[in-house]
């Protein structure tokens, strides 16, 4: 099963890199904006999964820098499993403030990011 699970993980991989989407050109000072903008977030994530590549692929579309963890990797996996509550990838990690909230769920991630930021930062 492993070995199934690696050869498909490798060929989500590939078919991304070889189809990713072009992130949207803007102005150096719009881009510096939205990236201040998107400070307060962190996706857990694995490399392979394909939901997780799916939230890449609307990030980089988008053109939302966000710091990405492997939640593979210590100590990123002990972050999402006691912050979040489970081990499941994709994450958002919103903080607000004091307020750390966590996001499963990959269309929710992507629709929340789009509805907060794209259309209030880039376009206002």
């Amino acid at each position: 099963m492993f070995i199934i699970r690696w050869i498909l993980g490798r060929l989500v991989l590939l078919i991304n890199a070889l189809t990713a989407p072009k992130p949207p050109k803007r102005a150096p000072e719009q881009q510096a904006e939205l990236d201040k903008a998107m400070a307060p977030y962190r996706i857990y994530q694995y490399e392979a999964c394909p939901f997780c590549v799916k939230v890449r692929r609307a990030l980089r579309r988008n053109g939302l820098n966000i710091e990405l963890r492997d939640a593979k990797r210590e100590p990123y996996r002990s972050e999402l499993q006691s912050g979040g509550g489970r081990l499941m990838v994709p994450c958002l990690r919103i903080e607000d403030g004091s307020e750390v909230r966590w996001m499963y769920e990959s269309g929710d991630i992507i629709a929340y990011l789009e509805q907060q930021h794209l259309s209030a930062k880039v376009n206002g």
